[in-house]
């Protein structure tokens, strides 16, 4: 035990990077581990407890507002990312860290930590479907999947805040923005609904974002005079993997000519419909398999980390 609180000690207090030591949520990695802990638990178990015997929350002007919210939340994240180095500054093929305390270096950390704070935010989505009593969306690799990343991203943020892999933050942050504003526009109702005729192509442009992952960071093993740790580059290029997988099933499931089935394994969010008052008696929700768009990977398992760490 003293060996493990030795090394537990020399991790946090003189390999972490100290310009973030006094930030919120990033002197200890127990905070943000008990709210991945209590996420998970509310998900699965208190939330659905919770609405038991209450009525589904009517939201739509919440998730207008909410989604809305994230648009632009994520649009300035993206910024941030491009003005703290990857416009112009960055080196596309193996970028270091840099710990300085220089103004640009630091723009670059604080980004790292509002793109923490976002995987937070995040939980939104799946609060909404339980308050919408949409458990079974609610999937055991949709909580997993949320649930992990506040965790995967702070020993990025801790560790390496900048530098390399903030390339896959930059995607999936421009990935946000496409797909909050779909689903702002879905939760407008069917008057909107004819605007976002190009979900089937969000999906792609989802699969085309991990492929841009994984072959960034695989480059840098051809490349052995960069230090770039590979730990990372094989953590990064693992996610970026897995969600083009599922990306891929999911796309076949939903468009190919013999979908079947709906599906029912949280990757989707929910359209609002008028008109389903009707067909499911219950707060105007209506499950329009062909509008959704997969959410659960959305924030993809690339969010994983900011550089040494870095996940959809």
């Amino acid at each position: 035990m003293a060996t493990i609180y030795d090394w537990y000690s020399d991790l946090m207090n003189n390999k972490s990077d100290p310009r973030v030591k006094d930030w919120p949520m990033a002197s200890s990695p127990w905070p943000t581990l008990a709210a991945c802990l209590c996420f998970a638990y509310f998900s699965k178990e208190l939330g659905p407890r919770l609405m038991a015997n209450r009525k589904p929350f009517e939201l739509r002007n919440v998730l207008v507002v909410y989604n809305l919210a994230q648009t632009l939340f994520s649009a300035w994240i993206f910024y941030e990312y491009l003005m703290s180095g990857w416009w112009g500054h960055y080196n596309f093929t193996c970028q270091l860290v840099d710990y300085s305390r220089s103004p640009m270096a630091m723009r670059m950390a604080n980004t790292c930590w509002w793109y923490y704070f976002s995987k937070f935010t995040e939980f939104a989505d799946t609060l909404f479907f339980v308050l919408r009593k949409k458990n079974e969306h609610v999937s055991n690799l949709h909580v997993i999947h949320h649930g992990i990343m506040p965790m995967s991203v702070w020993f990025g943020l801790k560790f390496a805040p900048g530098g390399h892999s903030t390339f896959f933050a930059l995607l999936n942050t421009f990935v946000h923005i496409v797909m909050y504003f779909y689903y702002m526009v879905s939760a407008m109702g069917p008057k909107y609904q004819k605007y976002i005729w190009w979900k089937k192509y969000l999906t792609a442009f989802q699969m085309v974002q991990f492929v841009l992952i994984f072959t960034h960071q695989l480059q840098v093993l051809f490349r052995p005079s960069c230090e770039y740790p590979r730990v990372f580059v094989y953590w990064i290029a693992m996610h970026g993997f897995l969600f083009l997988f599922l990306f891929s099933d999911f796309y076949k499931a939903r468009y190919s000519k013999s979908k079947g089935k709906a599906l029912k394994n949280g990757l989707c969010m929910t359209v609002m419909d008028d008109s389903s008052t009707a067909l499911n008696g219950k707060n105007g929700y209506k499950q329009e398999v062909d509008s959704e768009v997969p959410n659960s990977y959305a924030s993809s398992g690339a969010d994983a980390f900011v550089r040494r760490r870095p996940v959809s």
